[in-house]
């Protein structure tokens, strides 16, 4: 599978990096970073700093949207932390950021590749996804599906009572790819939720060893501290990840296609997926809902691919 991951890291952003580049079924033709968790400077950087600790400096890493299609940008770093990354100490990267701006990579990639080829891959909000397919609608043709972090239906928000953080931060983005006619898979809150880091899968993870097993590890120790308080969970839930073990296994997931839309115009609902779970609107179907997971499954395949590093 070719891919482009397109990010805002974000330690849950930086594991499925990881996942990804461990994975032999998957080659990651580039890394888009977005504006989201942190700042874009930061989420360039990181997504470099990512690729370096995995050894795979030959993957391209641009920048792309510093701001939202129409809003301020909003951030994340009473989650992440100052820097994004926050936990484990690595050290600044060495490999140099492309030239070319994301949004022209991700469309001069589709064109070049062969139709239906390239799974798009968000793992923040989709300001440059739809920039992208405001800038070049011929693209929408090409791609052969859009899998995506972001939405809730029945976990409802986590950066506002009713919206996802990824979809909040730029609904009129968000809106642009419900309505791209490509075909979507979305792992929103709902399943990414079941995805938690236990102590357990923590020291799995830790007892790897290596760089990677170590850093993962203290990347969940910080990131699980918020979750923990604001939940009453008893871990971090990886959110992210789920996006590249979808394509890896999507047996581990169950889900629903529906419609999904958004809410631009309601500072109260802002940036809220309404999703059609039950099927109550005429509204066709738009996207692949997914609203479970095999947890142990996913964690077994992120371990045993954390472990080819």
């Amino acid at each position: 599978m070719k891919i482009i991951i397109d990010t805002d890291p974000g330690q849950d952003d930086a594991v499925a990096i990881l996942l990804a580049l461990a994975s032999p079924e998957i080659e990651v033709l580039g890394i888009t970073a977005v504006a989201g968790n942190v700042p874009l400077e930061l989420t360039a950087k990181n997504a470099r700093i990512v690729c370096e600790l995995a050894g795979r400096t030959e993957v391209p890493v641009f920048a792309g949207c510093a701001a939202p299609l129409m809003r301020p940008l909003v951030t994340a770093e009473h989650v992440h932390g100052r820097t994004g990354l926050d936990g484990p100490v690595l050290p600044d990267p060495q490999m140099p950021l492309q030239d070319a701006h994301a949004v022209d990579f991700i469309i001069d990639t589709l064109r070049a590749e062969g139709p239906g080829s390239v799974t798009i891959c968000p793992l923040g909000p989709l300001t440059n996804i739809a920039m992208a397919l405001k800038k070049a609608p011929d693209i929408a043709d090409r791609i052969a599906r859009i899998v995506l972090m972001g939405g809730a239906y029945f976990e409802v928000g986590n950066i506002t009572p009713a919206a996802e953080f990824n979809i909040y931060v730029d609904p009129e983005a968000a809106d642009i790819v419900m309505k791209s006619g490509v075909p979507l898979t979305i792992l929103p809150l709902d399943v990414t939720h079941k995805a938690l880091v236990t102590k357990e899968r923590n020291d799995a993870f830790r007892a790897l060893g290596t760089p990677v097993g170590i850093a993962v590890a203290e990347m969940t120790d910080f990131f699980e501290r918020f979750d923990r308080e604001k939940y009453g969970s008893h871990g971090a839930p990886l959110h992210d990840p789920t996006v590249i073990a979808w394509l890896l296994n999507p047996d581990l997931f169950t889900g629903r296609e529906i419609n999904v839309e958004i809410e631009t115009r309601s500072d109260l609902t802002r940036g809220m997926t309404v999703a059609d779970w039950w099927r109550v609107t005429e509204r066709a179907p738009n996207a692949l809902f997914i609203e479970d997971l095999d947890a142990e499954g996913f964690f077994g395949l992120l371990t045993e691919r954390l472990a080819r590093y």
